[in-house]
């Protein structure tokens, strides 16, 4: 990168870091620690919570589904819209879990449950969530590597060093630092800061992008040129996608649904907000906040995908050509560094040189190849794709490492948007990309780390010891937990070789906790007759069923398939399973070849979910001796504590249709505003206009290619734009004012000592003792 570039990502980033340093003189107790003493307004939930969940993950991840599966198969996505809706205006489970006054999920489990289930719990969600989370650091750390060209390796004082773990270190560190210096406090601050910076380069990306590329001559006449069934953009023609299909969106908005709250990867902004109604109104205003984010996410995939595919970008220094070969062979050093590849890489980089094939490297094809794929010319004169730099690389490396070669493939599919993007953007425009890269990495880590190391702290040490921890011991715990997860997280990126998507990695290792948990938390926030029981019983199926999933698809190329068979089965198996998809194909498609595992992660997290609602129902309605007081919990009626009292029957028709999208005797005027704009705008245009509006037509008139074109161009530049400009202003403002309203309540707000995690239906004599010793306590100087 240029010098200006690296000025522009290394300034805003110091004005975070300096925002953060200063943050942490709030620190007063736990509660501070955890959930930034729950005095946080509606923006700065919505728009730190918004940088957060947006990780650069994610980003990678979503670039790599819209390269193999395109942007069609996301407008089935409107057919959640009312539901979404609804559980966004109502506060569907988020409403009820902050009027319970958990700090973590773990103790709203225990509150709602038992004490050992709390444990259990705890101890298959930070599985579940390190295992997610720890890919995260390595997709991060290479995306930089490809996106800056930096080096594969560095020598430092007379050693070598892969440069990818150096840069996954660093930013760790940072990540580690930000986290310890003031827990859920520095997080959001930074957090929100990098999402009010991070406005106006979206909005600089997004202009350059319609500035320099026509979407009628330069970008759309690209997406059009699909096979049949795996439109870009006419989703009534997706039939034949797989993986990312019409199945992969029906999965995520059931799992959306009973899994509202069972992810916990964010759970320190569960509880930050001042009241159950901001907590709400953030939730809400998220509807509203992507703006330009959006945009740039979709239109710098459409530029690098045309790009990399359009005849018109292919020859020169900056072509297409160059680019995948350039990329070809970084991925290539990257995964077969070990002396064991020294032959085939020289060979390979004659290949990617010339254009031709070594008699040494075309012996090296035949050995993986079948015989109809021998010859050079089906390779070079024929190829049997537009990449056969990335068919040839990967049957190289698997001439002598077959896993290699999956992982060969799956970095170059992962760094292929990112890498065109290099050679798409000026200098100055890769500096705002690249910092933007940075502030999500940073967001997310920081986020992540506090979550898992809180919950290992907060839901398993902290029940088994029974005894209470000072606040200054307790908070030293949680740094050291929170720096083990980052040090796990780093080994495991160091050494574990990616085989699948991202979305599916995600799919199957979420699974493991949610596969289970989301009935669990529903059912204990809605049904007053779950009982301790259905919800063990529910919580074992469901991560047991992820769990030999994700062993299985580990282990199919190495063990089961070669197993199969030596004994005979293989045929067999094969017939078996095959029939067993026939009914829901294409949807669908389970095939057993030997190197992948036939049921994707998407399906066997179905599978897990399923039933593991079916055994919560069944056990809980078998084992109930007594009903659940949920009143209690919920601190509502005769247990309410302070405030105003909320009514929350339903007296009339007008009164049911208020309650539907959650107006309730808390709104303001303002308030009842930004709610109806919100309902107007996502069920009456996104889902009646747009979508079921856009149904109908074509059922009785089918668009013409070139009419869905328009609409795309339409609805997601034109429309988004107009969106995006007022809602840059209007978050930026709101954004600021909270952020300056939540400094001034943590500078007046008192600690409570006891106000810790822990579940107390009665003071200890150890609680009162430590009220005791301890009167105020600043944590930053101990």
């Amino acid at each position: 990168m240029h010098w200006i570039d690296w000025m522009i990502v290394c300034i805003p980033l110091i004005v975070v870091l300096g925002i953060g340093l200063k943050s942490q003189k709030y620190i007063k107790g736990v509660s501070d620690f955890l959930t930034a003493g729950r005095v946080a307004g509606r923006y700065v939930v919505c728009v730190a919570n918004g940088e957060a969940g947006m990780g650069l993950i994610s980003l990678v991840a979503m670039y790599e589904a819209m390269y193999h599966s395109g942007f069609a198969y996301g407008f089935w996505n409107s057919i959640a819209a009312p539901i979404g809706i609804v559980m966004g205006l109502t506060g569907y489970c988020t409403y009820r879990f902050r009027e319970t006054r958990a700090m973590t999920m773990g103790q709203f489990l225990e509150i709602r449950y038992n004490r050992p289930f709390r444990i259990v719990a705890a101890f298959l969600q930070s599985i579940s969530g390190i295992l997610n989370y720890s890919l995260f650091p390595a997709v991060g750390a290479r995306f930089l590597v490809y996106f800056c060209d930096l080096p594969l390796q560095v020598n430092i004082c007379g050693m070598i060093f892969p440069t990818f773990g150096l840069v996954m270190a660093l930013l760790l560190g940072l990540a580690v630092w930000v986290v310890c210096m003031g827990g859920q406090i520095t997080i959001m601050v930074t957090d929100c800061v990098q999402g009010l910076l991070s406005y106006p380069m979206y909005a600089i990306l997004v202009g350059y992008i319609i500035w320099h590329f026509s979407w009628f001559h330069d970008l759309a006449p690209i997406l059009l040129d699909r096979p049949v069934g795996k439109s870009m953009l006419n989703p009534f023609d997706i039939s034949n996608l797989r993986d990312f299909n019409l199945f992969f969106v029906a999965v995520g908005i059931f799992g959306g649904i009973i899994g509202r709250m069972s992810w916990s990867g964010t759970q320190g902004y569960n509880a930050a907000a001042k009241d159950a109604h901001e907590q709400k109104m953030g939730g809400i205003l998220g509807t509203w906040r992507a703006g330009f984010s959006s945009m740039m996410f979709i239109l710098l995939a459409v530029v690098a995908y045309t790009f990399l595919n359009s005849p018109a970008f292919v020859t020169g220094d900056v072509g297409s050509a160059a680019c995948r070969n350039a990329l070809a062979q970084k991925a290539f050093d990257d995964v077969a560094s070990d002396s064991t590849f020294d032959p085939i890489r020289e060979e390979y980089r004659h290949y990617l040189a010339t254009g031709k094939i070594t008699p040494a490297l075309q012996n090296s094809l035949n050995s993986v190849r079948e015989p109809s794929n021998n010859t050079s010319a089906s390779v070079t004169e024929k190829p049997v794709d537009k990449e056969p730099m990335l068919t040839i690389g990967r049957d190289a490396i698997r001439s002598v490492s077959p896993q290699k070669a999956q992982v060969f493939g799956t970095i170059f599919g992962q760094m292929r948007v990112p890498m065109a993007l290099k050679y798409i953007l000026p200098i100055g425009m890769v500096g705002v990309f690249c910092a933007l890269g940075i502030f999500l990495m940073i967001s997310t880590d920081t986020t992540y780390l506090h979550s898992w190391g809180s919950i290992l702290v907060q839901d398993i040490i902290l029940p088994l010891r029974g005894k209470p921890f000072t606040p200054i011991q307790q908070i030293r715990l949680l740094r050291i937990m929170i720096a083990s997860v980052a040090a796990f997280a780093f080994c495991f990126s160091m050494f574990f070789g990616q085989v699948d998507y991202i979305l599916m990695f995600f799919a199957i290792t979420g699974a493991i906790w949610t596969g289970g948990a989301g009935i669990v938390i529903v059912g204990g926030l809605y049904w007053k007759r779950g009982t301790t029981a259905g919800a063990f019983c529910a919580l074992l199926i469901g991560s047991g069923i992820a769990t030999c999933g994700a062993i299985c698809q580990s282990i199919w190329a190495g063990t089961i398939y070669p197993m199969l068979g030596r004994n005979g089965w293989l045929e067999g198996f094969t017939r078996v399973v095959e029939m067993a998809s026939h009914p829901l194909e294409p949807y669908i498609l389970w095939r057993v070849v030997p190197t992948k595992f036939p049921i994707n992660s998407q399906e066997i997290a179905l599978a897990s979910m399923l039933l593991s609602i079916a055994i919560y129902v069944v056990v809980s309605l078998l084992s109930r001796h007594e009903v659940f007081n949920i009143e209690r919990m919920l601190h509502r009626g005769k247990y309410q504590r302070e405030g105003k009292k909320i009514e929350h029957g339903i007296k009339n028709v007008h009164d049911f249709f208020r309650k539907l999208i959650g107006i309730n005797d808390e709104y303001t005027r303002g308030d009842k505003i930004i709610t109806w704009s919100v309902f107007i705008w996502s069920f009456c245009w996104s889902f009646c206009g747009t979508f079921l509006g856009v149904i109908i037509w074509n059922a009785f008139s089918p668009w013409p290619m070139h009419w869905w074109v328009t609409w795309f161009f339409f609805n997601q530049i034109i429309l988004s734009g107009v969106v995006a400009v007022v809602s840059t202003l209007w978050f930026s403002w709101g954004g600021t004012r909270d952020l300056i309203r939540m400094f001034r309540a943590l500078d007046q707000k008192q600690v409570n000592v006891l106000d810790d995690g822990r579940v107390m239906d009665n003071v200890s004599a150890d609680d009162i003792e430590l009220v005791e010793k301890i009167d105020h306590i600043h944590i930053e100087d101990k």
